[in-house]
């Protein structure tokens, strides 16, 4: 392309508009490093939490129940590394804006296709990473679905990164290496930039992890605020079940159905267990939980070793109203069908009169309001 008119060639279009020597390829490998580490490992914590939440059929037999605390682990790293990755993203994105105003803006067929694959990767990044911080505040200014949205454009986000590093390839290892001299002003950006990272995860992730409660600034949700010390996503008033019906009676749904009253649960032995409710937001919190076992409630209802359960909550709509268990939580002597919570009856927006608690599971499919167990 023919060099564009003087008049055209101002403001970050001029030559020599970009004068800091951070604008180069080292800076950028470096951060892309720490950036590629933190898109990865939330891309496969986040791949995890939609396995667990909507199982392939195929990978039904292949979940696992442990560890308890699994599903806490790997969503609290899913939420602490994408929140990361949004100063990396700045940061990386200073480094290379430049390239964006070189002319002529595109050199050849390949070095169009090359630039056009830049812009998906940092449109699905960007968009990405802050639907997934919005989500974490529960907030969704958009008319398309979260979850759905979300997935696809972490397809996208990583494989626009992987093209991104076979195009890149060459130049990165040339940069790979520390140099024998280094830039003081690289030294220093790149300290702000762990200082902003470090800051950021410091004061955020002590909403899943116990011990960084206490720099819980900047976190969307406090882990130990709500009904009965935990939190609550959906409550009884969302779900109009403020008011149980006072003849509830559970149905177990079986070779040999039958029903049980509030009562008749509470004179069946009675387990506790020590589980977190962990959610897709990145918040969580262990209680104890005391109920009765609910291999034992089908084992009751005659049901055979290695049996599924569909459970049904009393809430009249939403899209964990019913929910299917695998046999490997079903038969999981630490699933419960609770009745209290760390020494007193459910409230209402935990469940009551009983709810389900499982062992490296999803919140959202830790079902409330329980008013059916169907073996499968």
């Amino acid at each position: 392309m023919p060099e564009p008119p003087a008049y055209l060639r101002r403001g970050p279009f001029r030559a020599g508009a970009f004068t800091s020597v951070l604008h180069e390829p080292r800076t950028a490998v470096v951060l892309g490093r720490w950036l590629g580490a933190a898109l990865l490992t939330c891309f496969l914590t986040g791949l995890l939490s939609h396995v667990l939440q909507e199982p392939p059929h195929r990978l039904v037999p292949y979940l696992w129940s442990r560890p308890v605390n699994g599903y806490r682990i790997t969503q609290g790293l899913h939420v602490i590394s994408g929140i990361a990755a949004i100063p990396l993203v700045g940061a990386k994105l200073w480094t290379v804006y430049p390239r964006l105003f070189e002319w002529p803006p595109a050199r050849s067929v390949l070095h169009a296709l090359e630039r056009l694959g830049i812009a998906l990767l940092v449109a699905a990044t960007l968009l990405e990473l802050f639907t997934g911080l919005f989500n974490t505040l529960q907030w969704y200014p958009w008319p398309f679905p979260f979850r759905q949205t979300h997935f696809w454009l972490g397809w996208l986000a990583v494989g626009g990164l992987l093209v991104h590093i076979a195009a890149k390839a060459p130049l990165i290892a040339r940069n790979w290496r520390r140099p024998a001299v280094g830039l003081p002003q690289r030294r220093a950006f790149l300290t702000a930039v762990t200082a902003a990272v470090g800051a950021v995860t410091l004061t955020t992730a002590g909403q899943t992890v116990p011990w960084l409660s206490r720099l819980d600034l900047l976190a969307p949700r406090r882990p130990d605020l709500g009904p009965q010390g935990l939190p609550v996503n959906r409550t009884a008033a969302q779900a109009g079940t403020l008011t149980v019906p006072a003849d509830w009676r559970l149905l177990v749904d079986g070779p040999r159905p039958y029903r049980m009253s509030l009562a008749e649960l509470g004179e069946l032995p009675q387990h506790n267990v020590v589980l977190p409710i962990s959610c897709v937001e990145g918040w969580s919190a262990s209680a104890r939980w005391t109920g009765v076992r609910v291999v034992d409630l089908l084992a009751l209802a005659g049901a055979p070793a290695g049996s599924a359960v569909r459970v049904t909550s009393l809430e009249q709509d939403g899209p964990y109203r019913v929910m299917e268990m695998p046999a490997e939580y079903a038969d999981d002597p630490l699933t419960l069908l609770a009745l209290r919570v760390d020494g007193e009856v459910l409230a209402a927006d935990h469940g009551f009169p009983a709810r389900i608690i499982a062992p490296n599971r999803p919140g959202v499919l830790q079902t409330k309001w329980v008013e059916r167990l169907e073996v499968l």
